[in-house]
């Protein structure tokens, strides 16, 4: 590959991350003119399904894809599920109902789950073998991201005032037949690849075990409650389908996921980073959210506009990352800091959050947790790329991606229901849903009892990164390197 197709490689990929991002931002911001469009009367009662749909869709996918791309190749694993996305985007922007705009979303996720993933693998093989370790792509996806986390609510919200929420789903389309079509022509990857048998029986399992997972903790103290028969069930399911997951992986010819990846150490610890970062960005970015609109009285369209100095944190170590490389900082010093960086901004939200904090302080503490976030979102994915087996580098990479899927779930559950007990404990009424209808002494007291259980929440996400930075402190001072692809004297286009 030239020079020149290694450098539009790594455009295409860094467009593939902007339609993954802005996709899950830009649907945020038009969630309820979609609803009023598709179905006046009950609507509202299904947007929790417009991203339930999704994200049931990805999840289930990420297992798969890591196999698929270490048996059939990154290029036509990265092609097919920007085309499985682009023809989801379409029948979404074509629904004439509800019904038919989730299950447009179901297959829009079904490609989803490959954007950033497969995008990772790709980024990997095109870094060049003087570039190992450097940290190039992740670094410049973590800009690209944050850029789009910031942009994608307010797009969003002018294509819904504007024009129609249609394009919210049509604005893909272009950009991903540009990606495809630059792929075509510039993305030539080294075509090694041996056909093997794919673990059909192991990724059905890890479908229904996420989906089970997802279902549990969407579901869970808000449409029923925990003990109800509904969630036990699920809860039940998800554990038989681990529990018959480990079992097949075992002994199946071929996993979808070798358990052999966790003897490595880089990686073992790599997955439990990623996983608690996912739990915790849950907690910082949604609780803060409604802690502005609860407590503060602030709109969702404004409250949105406070992502953005977490975006421009997240942006600023992307810009960073390069020149920090260049002096010797490796995925282990990122992580570390990271991880310390974000357990330090969770304090100073849990201290200082209260009914009359100033809203610059949140700003700049929002700010901080993003440039913690930003030193991990493409560090630990290079961390576990040069760390993993050559020859298990996708399924290493989509591996990540899964762990995150993973503790976003689980970080919903276990901050939601610290915060509704902590509530329940003082707040007037034990029910948080009430808050909002208060008034006088009662609202008082319940914005009090709101925000001491929000504080209990961010000490819990200090906590968590507590944890992941003693985590990233037992990862070895000099990482092995042999995820990254080797150069080959003469690649064949795949």
């Amino acid at each position: 590959m030239t020079e020149t197709q290694r450098k539009v490689g790594f455009l295409v990929c860094l467009l593939t991350i902007v339609l993954a991002v802005l996709d899950l931002q830009i649907v945020s911001a038009a969630t309820v003119p979609i609803a009023h469009d598709l179905d006046p009367g009950h609507g509202l009662d299904k947007i929790p399904w417009l991203v339930s749909a999704y994200a049931l869709a990805s999840a289930a996918m990420l297992p798969l894809y890591g196999k698929l791309c270490d048996v059939a190749g990154p290029k036509r694993v990265f092609t097919g599920a920007i085309a499985v996305f682009l023809l989801g985007s379409a029948l979404c922007g074509a629904a004439q109902s509800m019904t038919q705009l989730i299950a447009a979303r179901a297959v829009q996720g079904l490609g989803g789950g490959g954007l950033m993933s497969v995008t990772m693998v790709v980024i990997a093989h095109l870094r060049g073998p003087q570039e190992k370790g450097a940290g190039k792509g992740g670094n410049a996806g973590g800009l690209v991201a944050g850029g789009a986390m910031a942009v994608g609510p307010w797009l969003g919200g002018v294509l819904a005032d504007h024009a129609s929420w249609r394009w919210i789903f049509y604005v893909n389309l272009p950009v991903g037949l540009a990606v495809l079509a630059a792929s075509a022509l510039a993305l030539k990857l080294p075509g090694e690849h041996v056909r093997r048998p794919l673990d059909w029986s192991g990724a059905a399992l890890a479908a229904a075990f996420s989906c089970a997972l997802l279902l549990v903790t969407d579901w869970g103290g808000k449409k029923y409650a925990w003990s109800s028969p509904a969630v036990l069930s699920l809860a039940v399911t998800a554990v038989a389908a681990i529990a018959l997951f480990l079992w097949r992986q075992l002994r199946a010819p071929e996993p979808v996921l070798p358990l052999s990846l966790f003897r490595i150490r880089e990686l073992r610890l790599g997955f439990a980073v990623q996983a608690i970062m996912g739990a915790a960005m849950t907690g910082a970015i949604y609780y803060v959210l409604v802690y502005l609109q609860l407590v503060r009285g602030i709109t969702s369209s404004s409250a949105g506009l406070y992502l953005v100095p977490m975006a421009v944190g997240l942006s600023a170590t992307g810009l960073l990352g390069g020149p920090l490389g260049a002096r010797g900082w490796t995925a282990r010093t990122f992580t570390i800091s990271g991880t310390v960086t974000t357990a330090l901004a969770f304090v100073l939200l849990a201290t200082t959050t209260g009914p009359d904090t100033s809203l610059w302080l949140i700003r700049a503490e929002l700010l901080l947790i993003g440039a913690g976030f930003g030193q991990l979102l493409g560090q630990l994915i290079l961390l576990v790329q040069e760390a993993a087996p050559r020859p298990q580098l996708g399924v290493a990479t989509t591996s990540i991606r899964y762990f995150q899927s993973l503790g976003n779930a689980l970080g919903t559950a276990l901050f939601g229901t610290v915060l509704t007990r902590m509530y329940a404990a003082d707040g007037p009424g034990g029910d948080v849903n009430a808050l909002a209808r208060l008034t006088g002494g009662a609202r008082t007291a319940g914005v009090d009892a709101y925000v001491d259980a929000t504080s209990v929440v961010f000490y819990c996400g200090a906590g968590l990164m507590a944890l992941a930075a003693l985590m990233a402190l037992r990862l070895p001072r000099s990482l092995p390197g042999t995820g990254a692809p080797e150069p080959v004297k003469e690649p064949v286009a795949v």
